[in-house]
């Protein structure tokens, strides 16, 4: 699904796997032999863990950067693409969502894919039925975002979808958006989703 995101987003040459944690996609990124990757987390612990039991090739050629998601410390369009796996779906606020979007639209002088839950399957309807029978708790750490609320969000901070994949659709809450910033005409653009 991830790779079929970064073919669909046009094998970007650089990139920021964001947030990194110990480096599960850094193979999958680093097999365009040329790409330069960037890896950002906001634990520095996770990034070396990473950088200690990764594969020295692999290894070599991952720039670690310790930060926030809502604070990239790389200048404007300093990337191509960002590449956003399994942290969306644990934002429950909107304007958390829209700040870290922002964020990455600053940052990517071309495309964002960005991985995360949404409604209108199978896997969605079943967890909001199980959510609506448990117990309230003051904290949870995992969402399920209407697609016309993400895709709104995606519009606000200057990004349009060029494709989304779903991981199995109308089954699994796991979906891919591959967007490009509006303006942008370097992605070839696909039959939106």
């Amino acid at each position: 699904m991830l790779r079929k995101a970064l073919k669909l987003a046009g094998n970007a040459k650089t990139v920021l796997d964001l947030p990194a944690g110990t480096g599960r996609f850094w193979e999958m990124l680093a097999g365009s032999p040329n790409r330069k990757i960037y890896a950002a987390d906001y634990s520095n612990d996770m990034l070396m863990t990473g950088l200690h039991m990764r594969p020295e090739h692999v290894t070599r050629r991952i720039r670690p950067l310790k930060c926030s998601a809502f604070s990239i410390p790389l200048t404007d369009g300093a990337v191509e693409s960002v590449f956003c796996a399994r942290l969306l779906h644990h934002i429950g606020e909107r304007e958390d969502r829209r700040a870290m979007l922002r964020e990455m639209t600053r940052v990517a002088s071309q495309s964002i894919c960005v991985s995360l839950w949404i409604d209108g399957n199978y896997k969605a309807h079943r967890r909001r039925k199980l959510e609506a029978r448990r117990k309230k708790k003051h904290y949870q750490n995992r969402f399920i975002v209407e697609r016309r609320m993400i895709e709104e969000d995606f519009r606000h901070a200057g990004l349009k979808p060029v494709g989304r994949i779903d991981f199995m659709k109308f089954y699994s809450m796991w979906s891919t958006y591959v967007l490009s910033k509006v303006g942008n005409r370097s992605i070839i653009s696909s039959d939106s989703p």
